[in-house]
């Protein structure tokens, strides 16, 4: 079974250290909102799923 958590973890991670490493420019501002918004839905998602486990 494919371990979800940890492809969680993997993904977020990346997405969080290329938005600490892409400079915040007006060119970046359209990839630094695409990469925030997805990392807040699947933190939703994830939060969501845990406590339908529960």
């Amino acid at each position: 079974m494919a371990d979800y958590q940890k492809m969680y973890g993997v993904m977020v991670r990346a997405a969080s250290e290329a938005l600490d490493i892409l400079p915040d420019t007006e060119e970046n501002e359209a990839g630094r909102r695409l990469l925030q918004t997805a990392l807040y839905a699947a933190e939703e998602m994830y939060i969501t799923a845990e406590e339908d486990r529960e």
